[in-house]
């Protein structure tokens, strides 16, 4: 039966997205739908962490925006809506989860990654 269910899974993993971590600087493209018209809206912020395995992996982008509020979305890896995403930086953290940038006022520093990582999940 769990062979059963990982061959499904498999069919729906998505290899066409880049590999990103936490501190990186991401611009995912997500196809919205409005009446019948479709567009795609450009979420840009940084990954503040990866969670799950399998179907249910996602992540969390977090950016600041106007009047300074900090907004943060979670987007499953799997997701039909999710058109690209493109690694704008990769950042050197030592956390798995950089939930402390919520508690940061102003800009964000975060180093840059002198080693890249590979770009194919």
């Amino acid at each position: 039966m769990d062979q059963y269910i990982r061959s499904l899974e498999n069919e729906h993993l998505r290899e066409d997205l880049p590999q990103i971590g936490p501190g990186d600087t991401v611009r995912v493209s997500v196809r919205i739908r409005e009446g019948n018209k479709e567009r795609i809206q450009a979420f840009e912020g940084i990954v503040m962490g990866i969670r799950g395995s399998g179907t249910g992996k996602s992540f969390t982008v977090r950016r600041v925006g106007a009047a300074g509020v900090g907004v943060e979305r979670i987007f499953p890896f799997t997701s039909p809506s999710l058109e690209k995403i493109e690694v704008l930086r990769r950042g050197k953290v030592r956390r798995a989860k950089i939930y402390y940038i919520r508690d940061v006022q102003g800009k964000v520093k975060i180093k840059r990654e002198k080693g890249l990582r590979p770009s194919v999940c």
